[in-house]
């Protein structure tokens, strides 16, 4: 017998009221990191620091 455990991650949708963590304009892009945190970026900031993201494994929900 095996075990098949599968991890699912849920996201919210972002609305209106979420935020760029490194600006404040309207996010566009949820980043959900490894070690379980998130950050929220506008196009602009996801842009600059989207292969650092990817390095880091983060799963990114636009």
């Amino acid at each position: 017998m095996t075990d098949n455990a599968t991890t699912t991650i849920v996201s919210t949708p972002l609305t209106n009221a979420d935020r760029c963590d490194r600006c404040g304009a309207a996010a566009k892009v949820r980043a959900t990191l490894s070690g379980g945190g998130e950050l929220l970026f506008c196009r602009h900031h996801y842009n600059a620091h989207e292969s650092r993201l990817v390095e880091m494994g983060a799963v990114v929900h636009a």
